[in-house]
């Protein structure tokens, strides 16, 4: 399938959604803003971008998006989480009492590398991408701290910290790849789908 025949949505409730669709729209899939449980009908896949992952998730429950989403991800719709986004489809994520999706074999620690203050930039060695490293935006991020056995890790920190990881459809990573000029992770998503 070509690009401009996927049909990608971004779920729209909170968080940096306009960027993911607009890189997704230049690279020219169908990107369309999700905000209600009908809107996910017909997608190839979703986007979950970063935010606030209790929000994100309080919405989503609040507008009957989550089994909506559980339903169409069963079917085989892929999903990327990008930083809150990874937190709300991570099956385990520790001291987080508010609504997730629950989607992938994953368990996430939130904030791991600390406050918004202790947001950092980094190369990312991505073999999965070709090309140069992956400059990677870290923003209160999370880190993916448990990986199930069907889980491949993507990408790593230089100290072992899993920041990328894929299951199948599923993608998640801690960064914010919407915030740079390389749509390569973007691309490679609409690959997956």
């Amino acid at each position: 399938m070509t690009p401009a025949a996927r049909r990608v949505g971004v779920l729209a409730l909170q968080g940096d959604f306009r960027e993911h669709r607009e890189r997704l729209a230049a690279l020219g899939a169908h990107a369309s803003e999700v905000r209600r449980p009908e809107q996910l009908d017909g997608l190839d896949a979703l986007v979950i971008p970063g935010g606030e992952s209790t929000t994100i998730g309080k919405l989503a429950l609040q507008y009957g998006i989550v089994d909506a989403l559980r339903a169409r991800a069963a079917a085989g719709m892929a999903v990327w989480g990008t930083c809150a986004g990874a937190i709300f489809i991570a099956r385990e994520v520790p001291n987080h009492p508010h609504p997730l999706a629950a989607l992938m074999d994953i368990a996430v620690e939130r904030n791991a590398f600390g406050r918004q203050v202790d947001s950092f930039e980094v190369d990312l060695d991505v073999p999965a991408l070709s090309g140069p490293p992956f400059h990677g935006v870290f923003i209160r991020a999370p880190k993916i701290t448990r990986v199930g056995p069907a889980v491949e890790v993507i990408a790593t920190l230089a100290d072992g910290s899993v920041v990328a990881a894929r299951e199948g459809r599923m993608l998640a990573t801690s960064f914010h790849p919407e915030l740079t000029s390389d749509d390569r992770f973007h691309a490679f998503f609409l690959r997956m789908t």
